[in-house]
């Protein structure tokens, strides 16, 4: 337990150093995951005015206060997650679970039969500390996230999702990439150095 304590503290003091963290309490984000989806639109100009998002694992609301504020007021966000989230002016929350049958329909029933620009997923799952659970669980949640994405997107359409390396990695890579006309990988700078997340960025359905 005092071990545990320890490691606990050490982390909070890490995160209350961290430049992200302390940027994204001065701009007003609700956390510094903001940050990485920032870098990778400027990098790949993913988001503009009027498009139609969906946000997957979409709490505490970072990726989507970042995203509304790029597509509205003509644009339409449809955020989902399991945990609670503060309402965002112009995003669509659900609170459900996705992984589940009736939490698809609902989303569909909000898209209202119409394609989407973009599906993003910043989706992770709760850590048991078994790294070949834990990571089993991660591709579970992408490879849905993947289907979902073939199923809704626009041809011309763009997927973002947070991706952990280890065991399914490649496999999973490999989906991506036989799906997508292009399919990019980065590392953001507010990714911490210690963390094996990268995100995979694919655009155009082949």
């Amino acid at each position: 337990m005092a071990k545990k304590k320890a490691s606990s503290q050490t982390w909070m003091a890490e995160h209350l150093r961290d430049q992200f963290v302390r940027l994204a309490q001065k701009e007003g984000f609700r956390s510094r995951a903001s940050y990485k989806l920032m870098e990778i639109d400027q990098k790949y100009r993913c988001f503009r005015a009027g498009q139609r998002v969906v946000d997957l694992g979409s709490a505490p609301g970072s990726w989507s206060q970042f995203v509304a504020d790029k597509i509205m007021p003509k644009g339409k966000l449809i955020a989902i997650d399991l945990l609670p989230m503060e309402a965002i002016e112009g995003v669509d929350f659900l609170q459900a679970d996705f992984t589940s049958d009736s939490a698809l329909t609902q989303i569909e029933a909000m898209l209202e039969g119409g394609l989407v620009d973009v599906v993003m997923s910043d989706m992770a799952p709760n850590i048991s500390g078994i790294s070949e659970v834990d990571q089993a669980k991660s591709t579970g949640l992408c490879e849905m996230a993947l289907d979902f994405a073939v199923n809704w997107l626009k041809p011309d359409g763009i997927f973002i999702v947070k991706v952990f390396h280890g065991a399914g990695y490649k496999i999973f890579y490999d989906q991506c990439k036989g799906i997508f006309r292009q399919l990019q990988t980065m590392k953001p700078k507010a990714s911490r150095d210690r963390s094996s997340e990268i995100y995979l960025i694919g655009k155009a359905l082949k």
